[in-house]
């Protein structure tokens, strides 16, 4: 019993897995974050640089 005790918490404090999903589900979601903020800025600057050449 106290070798299957031993096995149970051994595996309950291993949580290597989880921090490793962890990370990913936060880069992903940074990923997500950055490439729609480059989106919104590149059409901004496409944008602005069009009226400052329709300016000139």
């Amino acid at each position: 019993m106290n070798k299957i005790m031993g096995m149970f918490v051994k595996v309950r404090e291993y949580q290597g897995g989880q921090t490793m999903a962890e990370y990913a589900l936060i880069l992903s979601a940074v990923a997500v974050v950055v490439f729609k903020g480059y989106q919104t800025m590149g059409t901004t600057i496409t944008t602005l640089l069009g009226s400052v050449d329709g300016k000139l």
